[in-house]
């Protein structure tokens, strides 16, 4: 069974990424809801229902993170935690990544297409 866990922001990132640093890890990296619970990046509204759908098809013990990056002007800035982190390099949201190979990811439009979403979540 999967387990998923959510969080925001780049510090609670990293804690739930070492709680489970001995586990296959897949992050959805989205923008956060603001108080009414909309999403202020299109493509991660996209993309949403895909992945949700299709997070039952990582592998058995795996753990899925749903990380909100912030706000908009948070994630616009360049000099963000996770625009800045060597290992995340992130460039753009939604990106969907298995932790333990980073540069296995998908970004923006790619997170909302079934296949691929599927693929990488298959992928050892």
């Amino acid at each position: 069974m999967v387990l998923k866990e959510h969080v925001e922001g780049f510090a609670d990132f990293e804690k739930k990424a070492e709680e489970y640093k001995d586990k296959q890890i897949f992050v959805l990296f989205s923008g956060s809801v603001d108080a009414e619970g909309k999403n202020w990046c299109p493509d991660c509204v996209a993309a949403d229902p895909v992945i949700t759908k299709n997070v039952s098809n990582i592998p058995d013990e795996a753990v899925f993170i749903h990380c909100g990056v912030g706000g908009r002007d948070y994630w616009k800035d360049k000099n963000n935690d996770f625009r800045t982190s060597p290992k995340l390099k992130l460039k753009s949201v939604p990106t969907l990544m298995n932790l333990a190979q980073p540069n296995n990811r998908l970004e923006e439009g790619q997170c909302a297409d079934e296949s691929l979403v599927n693929m990488l979540f298959q992928d050892d």
